[in-house]
């Protein structure tokens, strides 16, 4: 069993090896693959290795095994590209659904995820479609409208949620399934698919889903599916879909849009009207509890999801600025003025701190909770507010017109 296990542990490090495969990275923690190589600093010509042209849209390039996928709108539909990600040179585009704009701008806002020979993208209207990894091909797909009820009515809707502004939280593979943020109130806020047919294992939840993504971890000594949807944080789980816990969480227009971070039984959440919270999460008997570890309310951090390096967490701030905040206390360590507006996209590269500004910036940082300390900065794109991927030594940007490859290994 000791070898099976090890086995298995070394196989899915192989697999993500190099990748940028996932929302948020091989781990979903905003950091890279182990074995990336260190970056010291930026390279003092910064060009790119290429740029190609993209459609308009807020989801996030992602790289496995040297292929690159992103997701746009070409003026009717959203449509997902597999391109080479060495050259830039597009293999494939598969259209998903019809375009969807609002006055923050058009296109899609989910990131795609990739296993294995499949690629999974989610589009504005909830239409997902798992595409085979070579030529685009759909493989199986669901529909949130026709199959769980959730009816996409776009600046129609009287409030928000993720039948407002589009179903922008990116689904997870987990093991044999794929789990999706549907967000029917009528017993399918989250949906467990089998990864390879489609087919529906379970589904669970009445709450409708915001903006955030979900998260699947140990936390209690059971692996759970948390996701922070349109009025509580919530959790079932992975195994059956049942309930676990859930912990109220009002945010003004229900744009939860941050995803929830996880360290051990600690969650942590953040929303630009109750600024940032740790909770603790716990086994009690038969069932859960639930406490507020600490919360500091001055911390409203609107879109950006924060990383944690050692004892620090490290996210845009509520203003142009960026912050450091103890992770046990929620004490701001230091807020360092000038970045962007209200987003910025962090990763942790080999103890560094690598982030781009909304306003196109990207800056390198040493992770420090004592002061700011700026190891680079280089003005490598237009405004946006896409999470960037990072792969072999290169990282992949997008704005609202291009998609561009820059090599930082030789920095």
């Amino acid at each position: 069993m000791k070898r099976q296990f090890f086995i298995l542990i070394l196989s899915a490090c192989t697999a993500w090896a190099g990748d940028w495969p996932q929302w948020l990275g091989p781990t979903r923690n905003n950091r890279v693959a182990a074995d990336e190589k260190n970056l010291d600093k930026l390279p003092a010509d910064l060009k790119p290795v290429w740029k190609i042209s993209a459609g308009g849209g807020f989801s996030s390039p992602v790289v496995s095994s040297n292929r690159l996928f992103y997701f746009d709108e070409n003026g009717q539909k959203e449509v997902v590209h597999g391109i080479d990600a060495s050259t830039g040179k597009e293999l494939w585009q598969a259209p998903i659904a019809e375009r969807y704009a609002d006055e923050w701008g058009a296109g899609p806002r989910s990131t795609p995820f990739v296993d294995g020979d499949r690629v999974y993208v989610q589009s504005c209207n909830g239409e997902f479609r798992c595409l085979n990894v070579a030529d685009g091909k759909v493989i199986w797909g669901t529909s949130f409208e026709k199959d769980f009820g959730v009816k996409f009515l776009g600046s129609k809707a009287a409030e928000g949620t993720a039948s407002r502004r589009g179903h922008n939280g990116s689904g997870m593979v987990d093991g044999d399934a794929v789990v999706l943020p549907v967000g029917s109130i009528n017993g399918a806020t989250l949906v467990c698919f089998d990864k390879l047919s489609g087919k529906i294992i379970w589904k669970s939840g009445t709450d409708e889903t915001a903006y955030s993504s979900l998260q699947i971890a140990t936390v209690g000594g059971v692996r759970q599916v948390i996701v922070l949807a349109a009025d509580a944080l919530v959790s079932v789980d992975r195994a059956n879909g049942q309930p676990l816990w859930r912990i109220p969480l009002t945010t003004y227009a229900k744009r939860h849009a941050a995803t929830p971070v996880i360290s051990g039984d600690n969650i942590f959440v953040n929303s630009h009207t109750f600024g940032l919270l740790s909770l603790l999460i716990t086994r009690e008997g038969a069932g859960w509890k639930t406490a507020t570890r600490w919360e500091n309310k001055n911390l409203m951090i609107n879109l950006s999801t924060p990383v944690i390096e050692g004892n620090s967490l490290y996210s845009q701030g509520p203003g142009k600025d960026f912050i450091c905040a103890d992770t046990k206390s929620g004490e701001l360590k230091w807020s360092q003025p000038g970045f962007g507006k209200i987003n910025a996209s962090t990763i942790v590269v080999g103890g560094k701190l690598l982030f781009v500004t909304d306003t196109g910036e990207l800056v390198l940082i040493a992770a420090s909770a004592e002061k700011y300390t700026e190891l680079g900065r280089a003005q490598v794109c237009g405004k946006t507010w896409n999470f960037p991927a990072y792969a072999n030594g290169k990282i992949y940007l997008r704005d609202s017109r291009e998609l561009i490859c820059y090599d930082l290994s030789k920095g």
